[in-house]
């Protein structure tokens, strides 16, 4: 029943909260011991609130999940957790997570209970209408990074490059994501009511839009003088290298391995991105650092 419990939870989407942590990455802020502190508190507190959003669209979409070939088996889908327990955590957790973000930033508590409210109009509507179901899964991660330049002091301010490359990257997880159920769906799977709006086709070619406009803003940013500037680097662009390495890797997943059901577990279980993602850190790292 433990275990069902932290199932619910789903802590390992808790890697998505992890975009707090980049406004002070790029803000050349990491190395502050009272930065990093003050993060990792608003990054507990925003894991519970994901937390709550996972438990109602659990609830949601338990009927749904539970003719789902991987889904079926989640607590509230397999009947493991009650109605009535689930939102008794749900309701505790969001609690929490918004109680200790009146204590880190008052802004940061009204961004992050739009969130809330954001994610309910997404889970018993937005989520069924094409393109606006995959943006506004893009939107929670700028929402993530704008939380994550609040709850420090001084604020971070954000770079208009940072919240594109997040909402662009997001946008193209989103439909790889998205991608996989209309794979189910061609099998006879049922799945969410968006995917009416999709097909290999539209999706195939949004993909590649997007890890192409990606690719060149991230080459934009690191040739932008503005930013040499800032981190007195004319260097950065050698990182590009990896990105681009990693969106190819991704896209290999999606259309060759077609596995892009949950990017999280992806991005735990894949090695070669994990090496990518780690160069990158420390290239980036010791260019500006």
């Amino acid at each position: 029943m433990v275990r069902d419990y932290i199932l619910l939870l789903r802590p390992h989407q808790y890697t998505k909260n992890l975009m707090l942590f980049l406004p002070a990455f790029f803000g050349l802020r990491i190395g502050d011991i009272q930065v990093v502190l003050s993060i990792l508190i608003g990054f507990v507190a925003f894991s519970l609130i994901a937390s709550g959003v996972y438990i109602l669209n659990d609830y949601r979409d338990r009927k749904e999940d539970a003719a789902h070939p991987i889904k079926k088996d989640r607590p509230l889908a397999s009947g493991r957790v009650s109605v009535r327990i689930a939102f008794l955590l749900m309701g505790f957790v969001i609690a929490v997570g918004l109680g200790i973000f009146v204590f880190l930033d008052k802004y940061a508590l009204y961004l992050v209970t739009a969130y809330v409210f954001l994610n309910v109009l997404y889970t018993f509507r937005l989520k069924h209408i094409a393109i606006i179901d995959i943006s506004i899964i893009a939107l929670g991660f700028v929402i993530r990074v704008a939380v994550g330049s609040m709850i420090v002091k001084p604020t971070i301010p954000l770079s208009m490059w940072l919240i594109l490359m997040m909402f662009l990257g997001a946008l193209f997880l989103a439909l790889a994501k998205r991608r996989d159920d209309v794979l189910l769906a061609s099998d006879g799977m049922k799945v969410r009511k968006a995917i009416d709006g999709y097909n290999l086709e539209f999706i195939n070619s949004a993909m590649v839009v997007m890890a192409s406009v990606l690719i060149v803003a991230y080459i934009s940013y690191t040739i932008s003088p503005e930013i040499q500037e800032k981190f007195n680097s004319h260097n950065l662009y050698i990182t590009v290298f990896f990105v681009i390495l990693g969106v190819l890797r991704y896209m290999q997943i999606t259309f060759v391995e077609e596995k892009s059901g949950s990017p999280t577990k992806i991005l735990v279980g894949d090695l070669f991105l994990q090496v990518v993602i780690l160069c990158w850190i420390i290239a980036f790292a010791i260019l500006i650092y």
